[in-house]
């Protein structure tokens, strides 16, 4: 009888319980479009940051092209707005990929029932 007990306990507690599962999910399913969303938004800013810097470069090698040292320092200039522009495409490929992999909707509170898109 005390097993018996024991799986009554089990499963009574695991019935009061799965709504709190499913509350979690949709929080983190919120949590996780804020962070997109958020990141998305930095990497942009990032994104004109590193094409203003690109820019500025450019005016700067075509400013000094009679000056060596000006133009070696502009070089460097356009290669950091390269490298920005590169590491800026990567995050928000990783933040895609991420944000794929984990299924956020874009649409807070909202959880796909498991069936969707599955024939």
């Amino acid at each position: 009888m005390s097993k018996l007990l024991k799986i009554y306990q089990i499963s009574l507690l695991a019935s009061l319980g799965l709504p709190f599962i499913a509350g979690a999910q949709t929080q983190v399913d919120t949590l996780l479009t804020n962070i997109s969303g958020t990141l998305s938004t930095i990497i942009g800013i990032l994104f004109v940051i590193a094409t203003i810097v690109f820019l500025w470069g450019v005016i700067q090698f075509i400013a000094k092209s009679g000056d060596e040292e000006g133009r070696k320092k502009a070089k460097g200039i356009m290669t950091w707005g390269i490298i920005g522009l590169a590491v800026m495409a990567a995050a928000w490929g990783i933040v895609n990929i991420l944000v794929q992999y984990f299924g956020t909707t874009g649409q807070p509170g909202f959880v796909p029932p498991p069936s969707w898109g599955r024939r």
